[in-house]
């Protein structure tokens, strides 16, 4: 039972409370406290004006104000915030909402009419007796934001934002503290979730490519000013993408934040960042010796280089590093950044599982290779591209058509080795536009041919994962006339890793027109064999790299008598590439291999030197 005149002073607010209410309200969609916590106090503020007038009009007026405290009733239990109030001398609480009880952890019978020293543990308690002091003695409202709370008979820990307001009588006297609670913990919570978040990788939880900009950023500030220095390390997963194209995407997640927990244990006391993909930086501590960076360098190495399992798979995964010291290698953020991926790219060329620091040379070669990139794009577009074409032919000789090649007669360099150049497309998306240029190239050449041999174009996997490749080649095909019966695209296994359902649908349609298709590079592979499972190939081209080692190593002739075996199995034609002695034509075709290419029939070259076995006579060739 409350104190009487606690009761009598209960709470009393006007008719347009509930349109106040909205005031409270900001622009967030969230209570503003110091606007509710105003309203509350205006409602017992007005409950204390003496009701004066004639009887008749007192007897209205105490009618209305039981109504207005039944209305406030209602409007206070529903506020989703916790309400309460106490008696100012007492300390006794004699209004808690629901959301109070909520928050509190408590019903209302056991605090009502209580104090704090009755409710709470002891330092609660000292904690709230004293909040209540300093609001009395000072008279101004006390706002606490975000602030860590243990409350309740729970001993929860919350973060909330409250409001605390003193009401005076008439006479300035202390009357009522009104306060309201706001607990904010789980926006707090997903606020700070949302900014981790914002800066750090997702599937590893290391810091992200933001995270670890900002902190070379402070880095650098902090070196100059203090003329230190430090080392930015650039490092690449080796043989991670296979991972993923053999075991699949959940099994390579598990595995990289397996690789990411070593690099980050194996770093302990360095900036450890993953950045993209298999990419990840790290950035030493000021001052860390050189001796002692090549150390971790290569002990990351190794340690990478053992294996990691997850899911019952386990894979090897091997570790490039590129390091950049400041201030040699640079003096800036981009500097350093570049260099170190100079570095790294001179690790992974010159087999992987390397550590290389930044060295002048790097620079230039970093240079060369992004002005070939620029050269590139001007090539297709100054005609500087040819199609080259090299005979194939049955094992007894006769030629059955041509493999178009593509090569770049640069004007300064000369001709540019394909191996430099066909990466550097892929890379930068021009592929798409220049394997489109050759197979029209090809088509339109093999069309004018009188013999109806086939011509074999070469796709990237990068043509089949952009662009509109079914529609690409039809539309050729229309447009120079070439039977589709008579165009052979060769592909790698790198064309069905990835989506390999997408890619196998494009692939089914392509046999649908009539063209054939080709296995490139049988063998080299992780998942040739599942893949002549999946898709009826017309050929297998056995790569060269076994044909070239028949005559060196029994394992070159071992492996490709299998290949064959398997494709006899499987009816499936086999061209062996990179024939070049007659030993090795006598060994095909005793396995009764059907097809061969290689130097031994006829080298890459312009078609007119084949004119002749395109059936094309040099006068009619001059004169058509």
């Amino acid at each position: 039972m409350l104190p009487q005149c606690d009761v009598n002073n209960y709470v009393s607010m006007h008719r347009l409370f509930a349109e106040q209410l909205r005031c409270a309200i900001n622009a967030t969609e969230q209570v503003d406290l110091s606007k509710l916590g105003e309203l509350i106090s205006a409602a017992y503020e007005t409950c204390d004006r003496p009701l004066v007038g004639p009887a008749q009009t007192r007897d209205r007026a105490e009618e209305e104000l039981l109504r207005t405290r039944e209305f406030l009733d209602i409007i206070i239990e529903s506020i989703p915030i916790a309400v309460f109030a106490k008696c100012a001398t007492s300390s006794r609480y004699i209004l808690l909402n629901r959301a109070g009880e909520i928050y509190y952890g408590l019903p209302r019978e056991q605090m009502l009419g209580r104090t704090p020293e009755e409710i709470f543990p002891a330092d609660v308690a000292r904690m709230v007796t004293e909040q209540d002091r300093l609001v009395i003695a000072s008279g101004m409202p006390m706002f606490l934001e975000e602030h860590l709370l243990e409350v309740g008979v729970k001993g929860r820990d919350r973060v909330v934002n409250s409001r605390k307001m003193l009401i005076t009588d008439g006479d300035g006297d202390p009357q009522y503290l009104v306060g309201v609670i706001e607990d904010v913990t789980e926006r707090v919570t997903t606020r700070q979730r949302i900014s981790h978040l914002a800066h750090h990788d997702v599937l590893t939880d290391l810091p992200n490519r933001s995270a670890f900009n900002a902190a070379l950023g402070d880095r650098l500030e902090r070196a100059q000013e203090a003329a230190t220095s430090f080392a930015v390390l650039s490092l690449d997963l080796d043989r991670f993408k296979e991972v993923n194209d053999v075991f699949g995407h959940p099994v390579g997640d598990m595995l990289m934040r397996g690789a990411a927990d070593r690099l980050a244990t194996e770093a302990e006391g360095a900036f450890v960042a993953r950045i993209g993909g298999d990419e990840f930086m790290i950035l030493m501590p000021d001052n860390t010796r050189r001796k002692d960076v090549l150390a971790l360098a290569e002990r990351l190495v190794e340690t990478s280089g053992k294996e990691l399992e997850a899911d019952d798979h386990i894979s090897h995964v091997g570790l490039s590093v590129g390091v950049a010291f400041y201030p040699d290698d640079g003096v800036d953020a981009a500097t350093l950044l570049a260099n170190a991926d100079s570095a790294l790219y001179r690790a992974k060329r010159e087999g992987r599982g390397r550590v290389r620091c930044f060295e002048s040379e790097m620079d230039q070669e970093l240079r060369d290779r992004r002005l070939l990139q620029h050269d590139l794009r001007q090539a297709l577009e100054q005609n500087q591209l040819l199609v080259y074409f090299q005979p194939q032919a049955r094992v007894d000789g006769e030629v059955i058509g041509f493999e178009a090649l593509l090569r770049w007669n640069h004007p300064v360099r000369g001709f540019v080795p394909p191996d430099q150049f066909i990466p550097l497309a892929e890379e930068n998306g021009l592929i798409v536009q220049i394997g489109e240029w050759i197979l029209r190239e090809a088509c339109r050449e093999a069309a004018s041919w009188p013999r109806p041999l086939q011509v074999a174009v070469n796709l990237s996997p990068v043509q089949f994962q952009a662009g509109d490749l079914e529609r690409s080649i039809h539309q050729i095909l229309l447009e120079t006339g070439l039977a589709p019966t008579r165009l052979e695209v060769e592909i790698t296994e790198g064309v069905l890793i990835g989506d390999f359902t997408r890619a196998l649908n494009l692939l089914r349609r392509l046999k649908a027109l009539g063209i054939r298709i080709a296995m490139d590079d049988f063998g080299t592979g992780y998942s040739s064999l599942s893949y002549l499972q999946s898709f009826p190939f017309d050929k297998i081209k056995i790569d060269h790299s076994f044909i070239s080692n028949l005559e060196a190593t029994p394992q070159s002739a071992e492996i490709v008598r299998a290949v064959l075996g398997l494709a006899h199995a499987l009816n499936i034609p086999v061209i062996a590439e990179g024939v070049e002695t007659e030993a090795q034509r006598t060994f095909l075709a005793r396995e009764a291999c059907e097809e061969m290419q290689g130097y031994l029939v006829g080298r890459p070259d312009l078609i007119e030197r084949y004119l002749d076995l395109v059936g094309v006579t040099v006068e009619r060739r001059l004169y058509a």
